[in-house]
């Protein structure tokens, strides 16, 4: 295409950026996507710039390389699901795009955004990834290529198995493979259909966050997963008393009708009601209804054992890169570690981690404040499974965060730790309820993540589509965060914001 016939306008913002010197190289960037592309829509500039950023990628050197494949797939995907002109445009260049990506270095910044912009051909499928065999792509990254490149097949279809990829969820046991089945099968067709799409922007938006964030700093360090072991072989919870429970009976409150709760004569109930919990391995369930379906809870506590196991070991690691921008592995384990350490300070009474998830903080909080003081929480049983299993010295409770059944002032302290955001709409009552239940003196410690700044960053955060929040990734503002602890009588009096992690420890005034 000759330059002359562009667009002027199309020409000086893609010029701009081609030309721009390393120091400004960033806000060119900036500037041409927001010439062609607002919030996940094409602008009017956008169809007649495609073709022109396809002829200045086979020119430019590797780094601005790196940036316009990324630019080329989020405006392939503001046309998703439907192709259009710039899909038409974008796949003119693929023989381009596959010539490339087979001369640049295997996990180098030109390499990882070319394999985010070639996964959004599925018609060209094989063409893709019989280049991407030669790639040296981890099972991660081949498993995501390859779904993003496949159509859905009503009459077969997979949902719901792409994060943190879909190599991960091939580890299923046939159990786990009936229950997938089981639920997708009631879905109408528009359901399979719009989940198939969510997935699709799922995988394609680890891929475009993993290749933003190489095109302005270089190759992210490997992520460090954990192992689970085979499903014959995870422990299970042992049997416990339900006097696991007394040493911390005072603290707890019905969830009914907020009388206090007795632990006597093998039973959980209420004094005033009579409601009975159900209590097994160890495990207190005082979620709403738990008094009227204890055998389902029962059922529940056995099933997929390894679930949890498996959110420690594949899920969360892969979650702190996407939310926390943690591609270059900033923020470690250890800082995590450190940080409950130095700054959950209880008073008198239990110690409470809120959404303790399979129970790895749960040790950190153990280690800083002695077994004897906590209580593990969760909304989720295969969670507390794990937990128990790894802890079984805790007692453990299965609740909503909305609602605490805990008295007022009751609680020493309470540790939430990378858990709010699985609850966004909750988090302001579940804050209120934390001020209502902290004894005077006692601590609030969470670690959680805020919305990116960055537009491009953000709408990759907010393309992975989680069960239950199938709006996209919600996560915070520092600013509404910070404003919901003080409506809930606690003052921050620590606070630390590495990328878009939060880290606040904020203490109810004496």
């Amino acid at each position: 295409m000759s330059v002359s016939t562009v667009d002027p306008a199309v020409a000086g913002v893609v010029d701009a950026f081609t030309g721009a010197s390393p120091g400004r190289l960033g806000e060119e960037f900036h500037r041409l996507v927001d010439a062609l592309w607002v919030e996940g829509e094409l602008t009017a500039l956008a169809v007649p710039a495609v073709s022109l950023v396809v002829e200045r990628l086979a020119e430019v050197d590797d780094e601005r390389k790196a940036y316009l494949a990324v630019l080329l797939g989020i405006l392939l995907e503001a046309e998703y699901p439907e192709p259009g002109p710039v899909t038409a445009a974008a796949r003119a260049g693929l023989d381009l795009y596959l010539d490339l990506w087979r001369r640049a270095a295997n996990g180098g910044a030109l390499s990882v955004a070319l394999a985010y912009l070639v996964a959004h051909f599925p018609a060209d499928r094989e063409r893709v990834l019989a280049v991407a065999a030669d790639r040296d792509l981890t099972a991660d990254d081949w498993t995501r290529l390859e779904r993003g490149l496949q159509e859905l097949d009503p009459a077969r279809p997979v949902i719901g198995r792409v994060f943190p990829s879909p190599a991960v969820w091939a580890l299923m046991d046939n159990d786990e493979q009936a229950f997938d089945q089981s639920w997708i099968s009631a879905l109408s067709a528009e359901q399979i259909a719009a989940n198939w799409q969510k997935d699709t922007r799922t995988v394609w938006g680890h891929a475009g966050a993993k290749a933003y964030w190489a095109a302005g700093n270089g190759t992210p360090a490997p992520v460090v997963t954990g192992s689970v072991p085979p499903r014959d072989q995870v422990p299970t919870p042992p049997e416990s008393p339900v006097e696991i429970f007394a040493p911390h009976a005072s603290a707890f409150r019905c969830p009914t009708c907020q009388s206090g709760i007795e632990v006597a004569g093998g039973a959980v109930r209420c004094v005033s009601c009579a409601a009975e919990f159900p209590a097994g391995k160890g495990i207190l369930n005082l979620s709403e209804g738990a008094q009227n379906n204890p055998g389902d809870f029962l059922y529940k506590l056995a099933e997929l054992p390894s679930m949890g196991l498996f959110y420690e070991a594949y899920a969360r690691p892969n979650f702190l890169r996407i939310a926390g921008g943690n591609w270059g592995g900033e923020v470690t384990p250890e800082d995590e570690r450190r940080y409950i350490a130095e700054h959950v300070a209880p008073v008198d009474g239990p110690v409470l981690d809120l959404a303790c998830g399979a129970g790895r903080w749960t040790e950190m909080l153990v280690e800083a404040v002695g077994a004897e003081r906590v209580i593990a929480y969760d909304a989720y049983v295969p969670m507390l499974t794990a937990l128990r299993t790894r802890l079984p010295q805790l007692p453990a409770v299965m609740a909503s965060a909305r609602v605490l059944p805990f008295g007022d002032a009751s609680l020493g302290a309470v540790l939430c730790w990378n858990a709010l955001q699985a609850f966004p709409a909750d988090t302001p009552a579940a804050i209120a309820e934390i001020g209502r239940c902290l004894k005077p003196g006692g601590t609030f410690t969470l670690m959680t993540f805020s919305n990116a700044a960055d537009p491009l960053a953000y709408y990759f955060q907010n393309s992975h589509y989680f069960p239950g929040h199938q709006e996209g990734m919600r996560l915070f503002e520092l600013a509404d965060i910070k404003r919901w602890l003080a409506d809930a009588g606690l003052t921050v009096r620590h606070e630390a914001t590495p990328g878009t992690f939060i880290f606040i420890t904020a203490e109810k005034p004496l």
